[in-house]
């Protein structure tokens, strides 16, 4: 009997709403790709010899696995007993398929590892060596927040990703190469005589002991009401990473594919184990001397990510520092502030090159992601009489451009494969051809870029495209069962699942859990498809009208605002989030807590019917209402349980690490803030617990970093009268 073709069948050449599926979920792809990730992940971080003997009992094994089925099937006669035959044949090519695909991804580790270890960069970098080296920028360069130690700041700089090509020692040696390095360029500034530490990372910009002090510029005035927003801070504060005028730096114009030279110091990498050979430290005040410039379709595409930047020039600092990153994932203008607060609401992910980017676009096509196991879709196809087939096509389009803009690194090829993830479906209209792919997409990427296997990014990435895969559609259809209106129901759906499995990841890092992020995700998707359909489309016009592009970003910064004051908002609540124990132990916590709220939650909507329990609004206000509490942590109800901040309250030292930062109450919601400590967050957190919105005058005792440089803490949020220093 043939198989009807579900588009076929469907009565439509649009597909039905919900066509029948063909079997079960196929999973045979997910042990092999899960074994790859796996190996490859454990092959990067340990020593070559390990991997080499891996790789050959490996490759081993496999081939006795492979020659024991063959011999059984050149003696299998007759049809006597096929079935239980068929079953354990299936079972031994599964497990050999799986070693085969681990032989594979060591393999891969063991060919990308081999370039961190050989030629002169590694013995350079151990004796801090200087040369003349000729680097290929492979990623675009990325600022550097000065980082505080103790009373010490270090300067800001520029990482720059890149491979060492050749190599001129001070002997006159000339080798050529191609080891991948991190190049740490510093910024010339005035009074600073310091370099970048050889142990600095992203997020780093020196080592501790840096004789660099942090000095803002301050303004004194009259007392005035003005929000403390972004262009206050960046007025208050220069050295706070806000929005402004940044000074000109010849390393952070320069495109991947570019070839540079320089004279440098190689030092070694501040852990073993990491995709980098060697540290580049550049000289201050040292600028790349280009030997050639960037390949066509690199300034294609930073002629487009340029165009977007300039467009969004005269906009407010939040929408011109976050529509190019949800855009195209150019996060360069971001503030510390903003990034802070984002991170605290679990929203980063829109701010990166991932799956979501381009699913935006995509659902102008498709419809919303819980969807995806119809082969029905919403959106613009249908209305437009394209099949199904024809928007897999265009999408597929869309997302080659997508490549190409935000450039084809690892980090943008995952997202572009987990976005075609969603096409193949509608494609095929086959529900159980979406975790094969998902599978085969780790598999491929993992073998493409071992790297990737201990990557977060890349596990939350495959965690979230997974949820929406499989957990979404269910929970979405269950929630309509229950009288959910649909679109609520996806979207509640979807950002509960990404969310279920992606907080264990989450607290690995972070060492906290989020209690807001779902309502802030929910309120933040409102406004995230119009901002990025309306940047998509400011980038494409961008080269052939400009005023047209600005005239899209000014339509796109009010979703955008939308989007910063949501999570300016989310992040300010006392309980926006809790302390939850860091490292895997803490991870593997979560995910049990969160199974088991998972299945508990399923019994009883079973046995209790959840439909019975919505449809009493005082049930349901009851629910709210505790968990506003819980986030909001009003004053008079936080002051009865925990007995902070104590009544008549008069000096406080807020625990700020090293460093001071003294409160002295004048009135209600009033008080002198003397110094400010180091950490805006924990300075921020202290005056909040406090219940102070009103700073008649912030005195600064000295220009230490461990003194000042919380300043955008205290202003975040607050009337702030006057600013004044004893210097």
């Amino acid at each position: 009997m043939i198989r009807p073709v579900v588009h076929a069948t469907s009565g439509s050449p649009l597909g039905s709403a919900d066509p029948r599926q063909e079997g079960p979920t196929d999973l045979r792809l997910v042990p092999p790709a899960l074994a790859a990730w796996v190996s490859a992940g454990v092959a990067v971080g340990s020593s070559g010899g390990w991997v080499i003997a891996s790789l050959v009992l490996c490759g081993l094994v496999t081939m006795g696995v492979l020659g024991v089925e063959a011999l059984r099937m050149r003696r299998a006669v007759g049809g006597h007993g096929a079935r239980g035959s068929l079953r354990m044949r299936a079972g031994r090519v599964a497990v050999a398929t799986t070693l085969l695909c681990t032989t594979a991804a060591l393999g891969s580790a063991a060919l990308h590892t081999a370039d961190l270890h050989r030629g002169p960069v590694p013995g350079l970098a151990r004796e801090y060596g200087r040369a003349t080296v000729e680097l290929e920028v492979t990623a675009d360069p990325r600022p550097v927040r000065a980082r505080v130690t103790g009373n010490r700041a270090g300067p800001p700089g520029t990482v720059v990703e890149a491979d060492v090509i050749r190599v001129t020692t001070s002997r006159g040696e000339v080798t050529q190469t191609r080891t991948p390095v991190l190049v740490l360029a510093r910024e010339a500034e005035p009074g600073t005589g310091a370099e970048l530490g050889a142990d600095a990372e992203p997020g780093m910009g020196a080592e501790p002991g840096m004789d660099a002090k942090s000095r803002p510029q301050v303004r004194t005035g009259p007392e005035s009401e003005a929000r403390a927003g972004p262009e206050r801070e960046a007025d208050v504060v220069s050295s706070s990473g806000r929005a402004g005028p940044q000074p000109h730096h010849p390393w952070r114009a320069l495109l991947p594919s570019t070839r540079v030279e320089v004279d440098a110091r190689l030092a070694p990498p501040i852990r073993d184990g990491g995709r980098v050979a060697a540290v580049v430290r550049v000289p201050s005040g040292a600028a790349p001397r280009v030997v050639e410039g960037p390949s066509a379709l690199q300034r294609t595409a930073g002629a487009l990510r340029s165009g977007l930047r300039t467009a969004t020039g005269g906009l407010t600092p939040d929408a011109r520092a976050l529509l190019p990153g949800l855009v195209v994932g150019d996060t360069s203008r971001l503030t510390e502030e903003l990034d802070e607060a984002f991170r605290a609401t679990d929203l980063t992910h829109l701010l990166a090159v991932s799956g979501s980017n381009l699913t935006i676009v995509l659902i102008l096509l498709t419809g919303p992601p819980g969807r995806a196991m119809r082969a029905e879709r919403g959106g613009l196809a249908p209305r437009l009489g394209i099949s199904l087939r024809g928007t897999a096509l265009l999408g597929g389009a869309l997302t080659l451009g997508f490549v190409v803009v935000c450039r084809p690194d690892p980090s943008v090829l995952r997202a572009a494969a987990c976005g075609l993830i969603v096409l193949l479906a509608i494609g095929t209209g086959r529900r159980r051809s979406l975790i094969p792919a998902l599978a085969a997409v780790v598999l491929i990427l993992v073998l493409y870029d071992p790297w990737l296997a201990r990557s977060y990014g890349f596990a939350l990435s495959v965690l979230a495209t997974g949820a929406l895969l499989t957990l979404a559609p269910r929970w979405s259809a269950a929630l309509r069962r229950r009288r959910v209106p649909p679109r609520l129901a996806e979207a509640l759906a979807a950002a509960l699942a990404a969310q279920a499995v992606c907080a264990p990841v989450v607290a690995i890092l972070a060492a906290r859990v989020s209690l807001v992020a779902v309502p802030c995700n929910l309120l933040a998707e409102l406004a995230v498809a119009p901002a990025t359909v309306l940047g998509f489309a400011a980038l494409a016009v961008a080269p052939m009208s400009l005023a047209l592009a600005k005239g899209l970003c000014w339509c796109a910064s009010w979703p955008v605002e939308w989007i910063a004051e949501v999570a300016r908002a989310g992040a300010a609540l006392p309980g926006a989030g809790v302390d939850w124990p860091g490292g895997w132990r803490g991870g593997v916590l979560l995910a049990a807590v969160t199974v088991l709220l998972v299945v508990l939650v399923g019994r009883a909507a079973r046995r209790a019917g959840v439909a019975r329990l919505l449809a009493h609004p005082a049930t349901v206000a009851g629910c709210a209402l505790l968990f506003l509490l819980a986030v909001v942590r009003p004053a008079p109800l936080t002051r009865v349980i925990s007995g902070w901040p104590p009544p008549g309250w008069r000096v406080v030292m807020c625990d700020v690490g090293q460093g001071d930062a003294t409160v002295l109450a004048t009135g209600p919601g009033e008080a002198v803030v003397v110094d400010v400590g180091p950490d805006a967050a924990r300075v921020d957190g202290c005056l909040r617990s406090l219940g102070v919105t009103r700073i008649p005058l912030v005195l600064l005792t000295h220009f230490h970093a461990d003194h000042v440089t919380g300043l955008p803490g205290v202003l975040r949020g607050r009337s702030v009268g006057l600013i004044q220093t004893t210097v």
